[in-house]
């Protein structure tokens, strides 16, 4: 697998940055100091307690969560290979005084780019590790950040999820798209964005791969980290699954409408390094 995958999606992640900003509010987190994101709100009792820790947020993109992650009291350092978004990101560090370290790499340079062995914590949120091809280099990469004794959290959404081909109409959970990593990427071709939005798109193709959880789990243990947590969740932050799903609970998270015990949307994992 070439580099032409990191050029494709960055071209539609720079174009989706500036789309992001009035969906994603952002004056929240400068008119209220002590505002969190939602995803960081529903980590708050796996994450534990961050303050004074050294720790990087991996594909963090405009950083609303790694902001929140420092107002939590980590040192923040937040890595994205989006130039566009990582311009936001900067603009919100600064507007809400948050002192935020933002880096440009892509996610397999980031030992490179940040130092081997710096961080207390790596965090990574959902829909992040399906734009990499390659997991088991993912948990290399977290492994070659990680002090010995640092920790590794992601809540991501469930590979069950991501089988499922939400443009089927009708409510049957038919299973449409790779459960496992596959050598070659699924490409999308889509003006939209996961943002409310009249604006369309014009780099409108994008390269994305799933994980099965046994094979992050498996790539997890073998890069040398001991798991000390897994959790399966039935919501998600957006509406994965429209005209199946309703909104509900102090985090506004979404939960199949019909039964929703059928389906696994998100996990969190927790893991320690040796």
């Amino acid at each position: 697998m070439g580099s032409d995958y990191l050029d494709i999606n960055r071209r539609n992640w720079d174009e989706r940055a500036g789309l992001h900003v009035a969906g994603y509010r952002l004056h929240r987190f400068v008119d209220d100091p002590a505002f969190l994101s939602d995803t960081v709100r529903f980590d708050l009792p796996r994450l534990g307690d961050v303050s004074g820790l050294d720790a990087v947020h991996l594909q963090c993109h405009l950083g609303t969560d790694t902001l929140s992650l420092a107002r939590l009291g980590a040192r923040m350092t937040g890595l994205d290979f989006s130039p566009a978004s990582l311009a936001e990101a900067r603009r919100l560090a600064e507007a809400a005084g948050a002192d935020v370290t933002y880096v440009e790499s892509d996610v397999y340079g980031a030992v490179d780019a940040l130092g081997a062995h710096r961080f207390d914590l790596v965090y990574t949120g959902i829909g992040a590790i399906g734009w990499l091809p390659d997991i088991r280099r993912w948990a290399r990469t977290v492994a070659g950040l990680l002090r010995p004794g640092g920790r590794l959290f992601i809540r991501e959404g469930h590979p069950m999820l991501w089988t499922i081909d939400e443009r089927r109409d009708g409510d049957p959970l038919a299973v449409e798209l790779p459960y496992f990593e596959t050598p070659e990427p699924l490409v999308w071709d889509d003006a939209e964005t996961y943002v409310a939005t009249e604006r369309k798109l014009t780099n409108t193709t994008t390269h994305s791969w799933n994980h099965g959880l046994g094979e992050i789990v498996t790539a997890v243990l073998d890069a040398g980290l001991r798991l000390t947590g897994l959790a399966e969740h039935d919501s998600v932050p957006w509406n994965a699954l429209p005209g199946r799903m309703h909104q509900a609970g102090e985090f506004g998270e979404w939960h199949l409408t019909d039964r929703p015990e059928r389906l696994p949307l998100t996990y969190t994992l927790r893991a320690v390094a040796g």
